[in-house]
């Protein structure tokens, strides 16, 4: 994967810099945020990334989709840029890097993230693959120490590894256009709802799934499954028992809470967490 920074290339036009195909569309709110940030300061903090496309010479971004949008609608006619010739993979990983390591990402879009990351990896790192060849020199004597891209990535972002290959699950899961549609619901789209998604195999039964959430008619993913097996006449899902209920709410609030606040978590709890677990090994 080369890249290298054209060191002769530290500002652009801003209407010279196109959007390329982004993973997610820029808020509202993130524009906003960076507009008053820019408006009290006086500057940008952070440079945005462009890539240089060798056959026209065009200028593509690839990470600062909000920074670069905050500067159109403030009118400016330059920004600063680290400009980069590179492969659409490294491009990729950046955006990837760029949004999962600097936002306050949604589940939905953590997932759609981590999936386009893990192929981008497994491509750079075949290696790396579920099942890849461990014996061989390559992998023996790669200087970057390759590890499986759910441990490389729990590392990198500070989760558990069962949780990146619960929203890579999800997110491999999902075309473009059933983001695009669960962006526009009104109610948060949970992992809940996407580990749900990822059970489907059948393509009408996802479509529909997800339509009944995008439009706000249901209150989960399950209950979209069930709703969708009333109206096919396949009988209805059974209800969630009080452990499954339960544990959906101990997962959603993990989920959900931040890193600062597992920490504390796993002080106060730790011991306990710790001794069930041998409780389990022992079962085993």
């Amino acid at each position: 994967m080369s890249a290298t920074i054209i060191q002769s290339i530290t500002e652009l036009a801003v209407e010279a810099i196109g959007f390329g195909n982004r993973l997610r569309p820029v808020s509202e709110a993130g524009v906003a945020a960076i507009k008053a940030s820019i408006q009290e300061l006086g500057v940008m903090k952070d440079a945005i990334h462009v890539r240089k496309l060798k056959k026209t010479g065009d200028f593509v971004l690839i990470a600062g989709g909000h920074r670069l949008t905050a500067a159109r609608e403030l009118g400016w006619e330059t920004i600063a840029v680290v400009c980069w010739e590179c492969s659409n993979d490294f491009a990729s990983l950046m955006e990837c890097d760029d949004n999962l390591a600097g936002a306050d990402l949604t589940p939905l879009d953590t997932a759609v993230f981590l999936a386009e990351r893990k192929r981008v990896y497994e491509k750079l790192h075949p290696e790396a693959k579920q099942g890849g060849d461990r014996k061989s020199e390559k992998f023996q004597t790669d200087t970057m120490s390759v590890w499986s891209f759910a441990s490389s990535t729990a590392e990198k972002f500070g989760v558990s590894e069962r949780h990146v290959r619960r929203m890579v699950s999800a997110g491999e899961m999902l075309q473009s256009i059933d983001a695009q549609r669960l962006r526009a619901s009104d109610r948060p789209i949970t992992l809940n709802d996407l580990t749900e998604l990822a059970k489907i195999g059948e393509h009408d039964e996802r479509s529909r799934v997800v339509d009944l959430l995008a439009e706000g008619k249901v209150k989960s993913a399950k209950d979209a499954r069930r709703t969708y097996a009333s109206e096919n006449n396949r009988g209805v899902m059974p209800p969630m028992n009080n452990t499954e209920k339960t544990w959906t709410r101990l997962l959603d609030a993990w989920d959900r809470a931040p890193k600062a606040a597992r920490r504390i978590f796993f002080e106060e709890r730790g011991d306990e967490v710790q001794a069930f677990l041998n409780e389990m090994r022992g079962d085993d």
